[in-house]
């Protein structure tokens, strides 16, 4: 992998995103460009499904660097989060160390602690020294992990480093570039906001969703994805739904309907395919059927007419 320079400005971060295929607008750009050059944080917050998760997996791509990815989860800790210490291999050290007649617990204790017993988790990975330069550190869903973790956080997003008691402070040369998600769940402390640059990412307007669709599914049809962005967004504004559909949604139901040969949006398919795009049965429900062919009438309505040309 082949490490490439930081972006220079907005207009060059912005290019680095598309060249990825990712279609950003000049605030998520400003926002990214602005983490790169400072060394923050970048804190991302917004609905599942707005791809947040993606502009760390496109920096990796286009900066040519590692990506260090940390799923958070009810329950995380330390030990899966940041190091442990690899017991077994401790044990027969200790029994080696007895058997060959070395009984001097002060340097048998230096001898277990040592790095080479360190299980190393992603936290810690992503403060070492990599090839190609500082990696990107994904620590996705913050939002799930508990407060106890977002709490240790803040020794390494403040100070770039991780305290081992055993074997004391461990800095980042270089500090990693940092993109953290959260689809707001709960809410994250103020204590680790204020370490961060902070943008919502929102879900797109209809002309940069369409523009999404046909980078990413490009077998679609043209008048399939228009109109299947059309839908969407009209889902998202006049249907109270309990979950909307995000733009993974979008994406996974138009490459459905493209497989299904679909050229447009037809009632039947379109109903008997919901399960794509909305992932609660109250959702497909109240949407499946009738409801589904009305807004397909709805937004074939509200298509711009192609103008005719006067008959000479």
């Amino acid at each position: 992998m082949t490490q490439h320079p930081l972006p220079a400005s907005i207009e060059d971060t912005l290019t680095l995103l598309e060249s990825a295929g990712y279609v950003a607008d000049r605030s998520l750009a400003t926002v990214l460009h602005l983490s790169l050059r400072m060394k923050r944080p970048l804190f991302l917050e917004g609905e599942a499904g707005v791809g947040k998760t993606e502009i760390a997996k496109v920096l990796s791509e286009t900066l040519g660097r590692d990506l260090i990815r940390l799923q958070c989860y009810e329950g995380l800790d330390v030990a899966s989060a940041v190091y442990e210490w690899n017991y077994p291999a401790q044990m027969v050290e200790i029994r080696v160390s007895e058997a060959s007649g070395d009984t001097d617990h002060t340097e048998l204790s230096k001898s277990i602690f040592d790095e080479r017993f360190l299980i190393k988790r992603p936290v810690l990975q992503a403060l070492e020294p990599h090839i190609n330069g500082a990696p990107v550190f994904l620590i996705d869903e913050l939002d799930r992990a508990d407060e106890a973790f977002e709490a240790f956080l803040l020794e390494v997003l403040a100070d770039n480093q991780v305290t081992i008691p055993e074997l004391g402070t461990i800095k980042a040369a270089e500090p990693p570039i940092v993109i953290i998600t959260t689809n707001r769940t709960r809410e994250i402390h103020d204590a680790l906001k204020r370490r961060c640059l902070y943008h919502w990412v929102d879900y797109p307007d209809a002309e940069r969703e369409l523009e999404i669709v046909r980078r990413k599914v490009p077998g679609a049809a043209d008048r399939l994805s228009q109109e299947v962005v059309a839908f969407v967004q009209k889902l998202r504004a006049d249907e109270d739904l309990f979950k909307q559909p995000g733009v993974a949604e979008t994406l996974d139901w138009a490459t459905a309907l493209s497989e299904l040969d679909a050229m447009a949006l037809d009632p039947d398919v379109a109903s008997d395919t919901l399960g794509v795009l909305l992932k609660y049965q109250d959702d497909i429900e109240r949407v499946r059927g009738s409801k589904t062919r009305q807004l397909i009438e709805q937004i074939r309505k509200e298509e711009p007419k192609t103008p005719t040309m006067p008959a000479v």
